[in-house]
C-alpha cells in the first residue's frame, strides 16, 4: 500500500510541476510582491502522515465533520469500545492532499465515497460499505482484536 501511495505521490507531483510550469508568473502569483502564496500541493508530506498514523495506531478515521456516514463509522466503533484516530479532513491543514490521497487509494471511481476511510492494523479497511459488511458477517470485531483495539 506504502509503496503505491509513494508512487501516486511522485506522479502527482511530476504533472503538478508541469501544469505549474505552463501557468505565466503573473497568473500563478498574482499578489503584489510576485511572491507565491501558501506552498503547492504537498502530496508527499500527506503520504507520510497518512502512513505515520496508521502505522502508529490500531485504528485510524479520516473523515469529513458534517458527514453522516462518517458520524455511523465512528458511532460504531465508539460503540465496540474501540478509540479510533479520528481526522477530519475539513479542518486539518493537509486535508485536501490527504482526501487526494485517500481518492487514489478507494480506486478514484466517481461513485465511490472517500469518506470515511478505515484503516485498521495499519492496512487500508475500507468505507462505511465494507465496514458495515464486516460488522454484519461477524469479522470486524476479529480484526479489532488482532490490531490491538481491543481486548476482549
Amino acid at each position: 500500500m506504502l509503496k503505491d501511495l509513494q508512487e501516486y505521490v511522485s506522479n502527482e507531483n511530476r504533472q503538478l510541476r508541469a501544469v505549474a510550469n505552463d501557468i505565466p508568473s503573473a497568473v500563478r502569483y498574482p499578489n503584489a510582491t510576485g511572491e507565491p502564496p501558501a506552498p503547492p500541493l504537498n502530496m508527499e508530506a500527506a503520504c507520510e502522515k497518512v502512513s505515520v498514523l496508521v502505522r502508529q495506531n490500531a485504528v485510524v478515521i479520516f473523515t469529513v465533520s458534517g458527514c453522516c456516514m462518517c458520524h455511523v463509522v465512528k458511532q460504531l466503533l465508539f460503540g465496540l469500545g474501540v478509540g479510533p484516530i479520528v481526522v477530519e479532513l475539513d479542518r486539518d491543514a493537509s486535508g485536501g492532499d490527504i482526501h487526494s490521497l485517500l481518492l487514489h487509494l478507494s480506486g478514484g471511481g466517481k461513485r465511490q465515497q472517500v469518506v470515511p476511510a478505515v484503516f485498521v492494523g495499519g492496512k487500508y479497511l475500507g468505507g462505511i460499505e465494507t465496514v458495515m459488511a464486516c460488522h454484519i458477517n461477524g469479522t470486524l470485531v476479529p480484526l479489532l482484536k488482532n490490531a490491538g483495539a481491543l481486548w476482549l
